[in-house]
């Protein structure tokens, strides 16, 4: 592995370190609670629409991305 290599791969695990994504599989009402929290906080980054986990189940699944700092 060259120098270039090394310090190219170090900078992208900074950058990948530097956040955290979740899928997240809850009652609507307790994901909004934690989108609420990681909001205030200033962590959230990004947050998708939810999707239905189908059938009779009320859940719902979505994507967080976090700031770890």
């Amino acid at each position: 592995m060259t120098t270039r290599e090394r310090a190219y791969a170090k900078a992208n695990n900074q950058r990948a370190a530097q956040f955290t994504e979740l899928w997240v599989i809850g009652r609507p009402e307790d994901i909004a609670v934690m989108v609420r929290a990681a909001s205030a906080s200033g962590r959230l980054v990004y947050l998708s629409s939810p999707s239905p986990m189908g059938g009779d189940d009320n859940r719902q699944r979505r994507y967080l991305r976090l700031r770890t700092h």
